[in-house]
Parts: C-alpha cells; sequence; structure tokens
C-alpha cells in the first residue's frame, strides 16, 4: 500500500511576460523528457478590443503548468531546475503565477 504522500503531485505555474509561444513550446518539450514531469501551456484568453493596439511582444501564453509527484527523485528535481534557469538566463526570469 502506497502512502498518501507518494500520490500527491507539485504544480507550479511560472510566467514570462514576453516569452514567445515557440518558446514556452520548447521549454514544455524539453521539461517533458524528464521522467515524471508533465507539462501544460495555459494561454491567455482572447479578448477582442478594437480599440487597443496589437502588441507583438505579448506572449499568447499565460503560464506554463509543470506538475510532477513529490516522490520524484532529487536529480530530476534538480533537472527541472537547471531546464528553468537555461531559459530564464537566456530570454527573462520567471514570475510564479
Amino acid at each position: 500500500m502506497q502512502s498518501s504522500t507518494t500520490n500527491q503531485k507539485t504544480r507550479r505555474q511560472l510566467t514570462s511576460d514576453r516569452l514567445p509561444l515557440a518558446v514556452y513550446r520548447e521549454v514544455a518539450a524539453h521539461l517533458r523528457q524528464v521522467e515524471g514531469v508533465d507539462t501544460s501551456l495555459i494561454m491567455r484568453s482572447i479578448k477582442h478590443d478594437p480599440q487597443e493596439k496589437f502588441d507583438y511582444y505579448q506572449s499568447q501564453v499565460a503560464a506554463l503548468e509543470i506538475s510532477y509527484l513529490e516522490d520524484l527523485a532529487e536529480s530530476d528535481k534538480q533537472r527541472v531546475s537547471e531546464i528553468l534557469d537555461y531559459y530564464a538566463q537566456r530570454y527573462a526570469s520567471w514570475q510564479d503565477c
């Protein structure tokens, strides 16, 4: 019988305002290569205001959600941190949602 703590999932939602959709997808794919890690993209809601000027630099993604079981190996958690740090250094820092 498994303890209830091994079935608990850790979920994080991170955002980077100026990160393009393609890079969010790349980060998500990179993170999914770590066994036990799942990701999903949370898209921005579409609100059409004809008076608002389109901003090419605003991301289409509201957040990147990362989830994994709490008993994920420390080496795998470290790998997740390394991947996020790589993209933060290359593009922009992450903010928790």
